[in-house]
């Protein structure tokens, strides 16, 4: 799927991880793994996914102390986490509850239970990724039918276009880097140069722009591109 979510389990019983691959690439979702939480916390500075599944009992740092980590970084600090464990009592939910996680759920779980819980997160820490019409700054993304539009007037684009199109328009502001824009508008599995996202964007920009409207792309050097409207 060209607009699938992106999920990092991180989980170190390797049965237990396999399933969970399973499960979620079945259902479309594009997943990576983890088996520690060192291994994690690098997956998630160099591709922040869009949803964590984190074991509270992970070897090299615990699911709480990738927690705290988290949230105390402005990057990640509204990342949604789902966490995993064993660590069924009262005041175990509420301590993860407290240091942030979006949802907890008890081992041994029903894979279809967690799959229907990481739609319900994805659902309130994305809104916009589940409607039909994006909106933003005279920009508007009609995603059943596949056309754009810009102050009224129609948007010729190219299916790679409208795929990092929508990756810009789901987080306006937000800068994403050049791997982040490969992993969500081409896919995980192709190996692509820096240069064919920069060449990506300037033709989106062209589109966009054509008739002499307002750039509404901001390129940060070393860092990426984003959206905005100021």
């Amino acid at each position: 799927m060209d607009d699938a979510h992106k999920i990092l389990v991180a989980e170190d019983e390797a049965g237990q991880a396999e399933v969970l691959r399973f499960s979620l690439e079945a259902e479309g979702y594009k997943v990576d793994v983890a088996s520690d939480g060192r291994v994690a916390l690098e997956k998630i500075k160099e591709s922040p996914p869009d949803l964590l599944i984190l074991d509270w009992m992970l070897p090299e740092v615990s699911g709480i102390t990738i927690m705290k980590i988290l949230r105390g970084e402005d990057a990640t600090k509204k990342m949604p986490v789902i966490m995993l464990s064993a660590r069924g009592e009262e005041d175990d939910k509420v301590r993860g509850f407290e240091v942030g996680v979006d949802d907890y759920m008890v081992k041994p779980y029903l894979p279809s239970e967690l799959i229907a819980r990481i739609k319900a997160v994805l659902r309130r820490s994305q809104p916009d990724m589940f409607e039909n019409l994006l909106e933003y700054a005279g920009i508007a993304m009609n995603l059943e039918e596949k056309k754009v539009t810009r102050d009224g007037d129609l948007v010729a684009l190219s299916s790679t276009e409208f795929r990092l199109l929508r990756v810009f328009m789901s987080r306006p502001g937000k800068v994403f880097s050049r791997s982040q824009l490969i992993d969500m508008a081409w896919g995980t599995g192709f190996y692509l140069e820096d240069r064919t996202v920069d060449v990506g964007v300037r033709r989106l920009r062209q589109a966009l722009n054509e008739g002499g409207k307002p750039d509404l792309f901001r390129t940060v050097r070393s860092e990426g591109y984003s959206l905005e409207s100021e």
